[in-house]
């Protein structure tokens, strides 16, 4: 059976050019098409497609809008002119399985991303990930100093966290969600949550606002915090 496609872009061009590509490829049926956020969501309601082929910029309810009940319904893959890395890590923090940026791709990139996504795996252009990396090292991992990475390495050497846990930690203390952290680290919230138990008992602490002081050298175990 062929993977049933819904292509959401507000430019009929785009959408026909998609459908014919598609259609040539034999495994991969499009069974719907829509020129908004709010038909998109209507149209794939109606047809339960396998995966979504979203543009993020669209009159009415736009991409990003729809995206987080889209999601709900099947996989989607970001399929669009817009590269910006705020607007990359947006759709992925909201659910997308993938990010294609137009002129980044052949029809057999396209085909295998559908089909990515359908299977869970994540799928990026060159612009996207590039956008995608260069957005959380300035958002998740600010500049330190000489003497703040001293610091950390002291906090960690002190809690005797793992690779993973500094990392997950260093997001917690940045202000992330556990949802935000799975996105970012491209992990489950349920692996996200399993990380940070163990990240708890290693800093002796029961609360978010109590583990941060501690690994941000603030409080020492023994020391009760707040929140």
């Amino acid at each position: 059976m062929p993977l049933r496609v819904l292509i959401a872009d507000d430019n009929p061009v785009v959408r026909a050019g998609l459908t014919a590509l598609l259609a040539t490829t034999g495994t991969v049926e499009v069974v719907a098409q829509a020129a908004d956020g709010r038909e998109a969501l209507s149209l794939t309601r109606h047809h339960a497609p396998d995966v979504i082929l979203l543009d993020v910029r669209m009159p009415g309810v736009d991409g990003i809008s729809a995206l987080p009940h889209l999601v709900q319904l099947a996989p989607v893959l970001m399929l669009t002119y817009s590269q910006e890395a705020q607007i990359v890590r947006e759709a992925l923090l909201l659910g997308a399985g993938g990010y294609l940026v137009h002129g980044e791709f052949t029809a057999d990139d396209l085909l295998r991303a559908v089909h990515d996504v359908r299977e869970g795996r994540a799928h990026f252009t060159p612009t996207a990930a590039t956008a995608l990396l260069a957005e959380l090292r300035t958002s998740s991992q600010p500049q330190r100093t000489v003497a703040q990475s001293s610091e950390r390495l002291h906090n960690l050497t002190l809690f005797g966290l793992s690779s993973r846990e500094v990392e997950i930690m260093d997001l917690i203390a940045s202000g992330m969600s556990n949802q935000q952290i799975a996105a970012a680290c491209f992990i489950s919230e349920k692996t996200v949550k399993n990380h940070i138990n163990r990240i708890f008992a290693k800093l002796q602490s029961t609360t978010r606002s109590e583990a941060i002081a501690r690994w941000l050298g603030t409080a020492r175990p023994g020391v009760t915090g707040h929140g």
